[in-house]
């Protein structure tokens, strides 16, 4: 793993050590701690609670907004942290739109993953690769299938 991804994992999960809430790492950072090669990894995503993103990402000294970047994707709260290597985007009231439809993205699975002391979650292997193959883009489909070939 690249040192500025772990650089910034680390950095993420100093601060969501105080989460209250369930939280993941999702898309490409979470396929590279599930051991698969994630390709280009140009942030880190992380889905949390409503409540933890209204306590915790003041704290870092960011506004929370509404929305997204990405016309197919939309959160109730999104905040860009830029302190860590790479820019974290945290997540709260994630939503993807597939066929017109918007559906909440919030993971069912939890597996807890040990870095450099510090503890993260991510969504297991399976769930993963469901999630990625359902945003459908060429790069989350080529990273599904990259995990499904660790369980093959």
């Amino acid at each position: 793993m690249e040192q500025a991804l772990v650089a910034s994992l680390e950095a993420v999960a100093e601060v969501m050590e105080n989460a209250q809430d369930p939280w993941w790492i999702i898309a490409s950072a979470a396929v590279a701690l599930h051991g698969a090669d994630p390709g280009p990894v140009g942030d880190v995503d992380v889905l949390l609670s409503l409540r933890d993103a209204r306590r915790i990402i003041p704290t870092l000294g960011l506004a929370l907004h509404q929305g997204s970047h990405h016309a197919e994707f939309r959160s109730t709260i999104f905040a860009t942290w830029r302190e860590p290597p790479l820019p974290v985007e945290f997540m709260a009231g994630f939503h993807h739109c597939q066929g017109g439809r918007w559906r909440a993205i919030v993971p069912a699975t939890r597996q807890r993953i040990a870095l450099g002391g510090k503890t993260l979650f991510v969504p297991d292997l399976a769930e993963l690769g469901n999630i990625l193959q359902s945003f459908g883009r060429p790069k989350d489909l080529a990273r599904a299938a990259r995990l499904a070939a660790l369980s093959a």
